[in-house]
């Protein structure tokens, strides 16, 4: 089956669906989605929109603190333009009608908290399920909307571009071949703009926040396609997961440290303090490796988050999601400290952006998580996430019009459909599973928070030879979605290996035992990878 479509996003999170709401107004639109049009990681993000709204708060402020956290990696240029568009970005979602929390003294004005690195109160909220709140206005901006059509449960497999297919003529963006997961059969959409919105990579690893839909899909496609890929090892571990052998990857949202959340190990030290000046308000990277110290050094499974010296009103008033959540498993955080454990929770590289969102690849743009614009540098700041996918979604959307003027007329009737060859049914599923397992675990413990030369050594090896197995299977089995989304991993889990590799020094989330100090004269620079090539 083929579709033509103006506009074709990959992902329905906060950046696919901003960007689709707009270029619904130049044309039809499809939002091709893996699975329910909900299920994003813009829909698990707790904590919050950060942006100035606050007359005592100010944009150098926010820009200064968002550089500090990165540790000095981050492009400035961009970071400015996000900070300072960020609030007419979010006035658009309230107009939407997101309902953010409001002050309790004074509901015309939103209330702010304050999270890990900022020097000021000014993260929006919608209590402690901002994410949702947002996801929930959009998809009911765009669902009923007559020029976007939802594919769900269909699922990217390969960019099509004009150099792939041997085509003549400077290289473009052409479309996506889709495999629609219901049907399983393999669909082709044209475009004349692709936008990829598919989020994180999570799921590289054994322990994660982020949902199952985060296999890294839109960063190996375009790796396979040519763009540059930025970063890769800098992957942001987040703190505070529930440790629980029920609990899947459920995040204690960092404004719980915000609000005055203590961390300790199990005889009750509060061991922040040893750590840094900001004690449990310390960026996140430092956070992490502190908890991964005492753990290591204390043989601990897990640290506790305490938050029993609170007023236990406002801790249910403020976290209710938390709250919930916990009592599901047990824990009465009013009561009982929390136990949990540092998981990996974003990644601050990705496929190359400029400051529209494009890729160098005509007809290709990118936003949210699976870019890399330079906002974040060596460490993302709390609540800048959700931010960049609204500023970078909505400039994206302002080039894109003049790219659907450039593109093909025709949609380009030379591209062919699918050609499943010889492809048969694997007859032993086992081996998929094995190697989504040891992917995942090799990633966990050679790659993780501390790493080490030997340790990258040993994973690059095997990586490379399950990216060979998993190329094997690739052709010769029919495909599923088991099998796209491992194939997907494996490649950004090399990818990750790779950038690790070629940094010779420790900066922000990337730290490793062989070179423990920042070295500028080779470390302010960004680690970029392309399909033959490395710098």
């Amino acid at each position: 089956m083929r579709h033509a479509f103006d506009t074709i996003v990959l992902g329905s999170g906060i950046a696919g669906l901003t960007f689709a709401l707009e270029m619904a107004k130049h044309g039809m639109v499809a939002v091709i989605t893996k699975r329910e049009r909900r299920a994003s990681n813009t829909y698990w993000a707790q904590g919050g929109i950060a942006t100035v709204m606050d007359p005592y708060d100010t944009f150098d402020a926010h820009i200064q603190d968002t550089i500090t956290a990165g540790d000095y990696l981050n492009h400035p240029d961009i970071v400015r333009i996000c900070v300072e568009e960020g609030p007419a970005r979010l006035r658009e979602l309230i107009a939407l009608g997101v309902d953010f929390t409001r002050d309790k003294d004074d509901p015309t004005h939103l209330d702010l908290t304050r999270e890990g690195g900022h020097s000021a109160r000014r993260v929006v909220h919608a209590k402690d399920m901002t994410g949702a709140a947002v996801e929930e206005g959009l998809v009911a901006a765009t669902q009923n909307h007559p020029n976007i059509v939802f594919f769900e449960h269909h699922h990217a497999i390969d960019l099509i571009s004009r150099a792939r297919l041997g085509m003549r003529g400077p290289d473009r963006c052409l479309g996506v071949y889709v495999l629609n997961t219901e049907s399983n059969a393999i669909e082709t959409f044209l475009g004349k703009v692709v936008m990829l919105a598919t989020g994180g990579a999570g799921k590289v690893y054994r322990y994660t926040s982020n949902p199952d839909v985060a296999t890294g899909d839109g960063i190996a496609m375009a790796w396979r396609v040519g763009v540059p890929i930025v970063n890769m090892e800098f992957y942001q571990f987040h703190p505070t997961c529930l440790y629980h052998p029920q609990a899947k990857n459920f995040l204690v949202t960092e404004a719980c440290r915000g609000e005055g959340g203590i961390l300790r190990r199990k005889d009750g030290h509060a061991f922040m303090a040893d750590y840094h000046p900001l004690k449990d308000l310390a960026p996140r990277d430092i956070v992490a490796r502190a908890i991964d110290s005492e753990m290591k050094r204390t043989g601990d499974e897990c640290v506790f988050l305490d938050m029993t010296h609170l007023d236990a009103h406002f801790v249910v008033d403020h976290f209710p999601g938390v709250h919930a959540k916990l009592m599901e498993f047990g824990i009465d955080m009013r009561h009982t400290p929390i136990p949990i454990v540092p998981a990996a929770h974003y990644c601050c590289g990705g496929v190359h952006s400029d400051a529209n969102g494009f890729t160098g690849l005509d007809g290709l743009l990118v936003a949210g998580e699976t870019s890399h614009t330079g906002l974040h540098g060596a460490n993302r700041l709390a609540s800048n996430s959700l931010l960049e996918g609204l500023v970078f979604a909505h400039r994206a959307a302002q080039i894109a019009p003049q790219m659907m003027v450039s593109a093909p007329a025709d949609f380009d009737p030379d591209v062919p459909d699918w050609n499943t060859g010889f492809a048969t049914n694997p007859d032993e599923n086992v081996l998929i599973a094995h190697a989504w397992e040891e992917m995942r675990t090799l990633m966990w413990n050679y790659v993780g928070i501390v790493r080490s030369n030997k340790r990258l050594e040993r994973a690059k090896r095997r990586a490379e030879l399950l990216n060979q197995e998993i190329k094997e299977d690739y052709w010769n089995f029919t495909l599923s979605r088991d099998l796209l989304e491992l194939r997907n991993i494996a490649r950004v889990g090399q990818l990750i290996i790779e950038s690790a590799m070629m940094r010779k020094e420790s900066r922000g989330l990337h730290y490793t035992v062989d070179y423990p100090q920042h070295d500028d004269a080779i470390g302010r620079r960004d680690t970029i990878l392309r399909k033959g090539k490395r710098r």
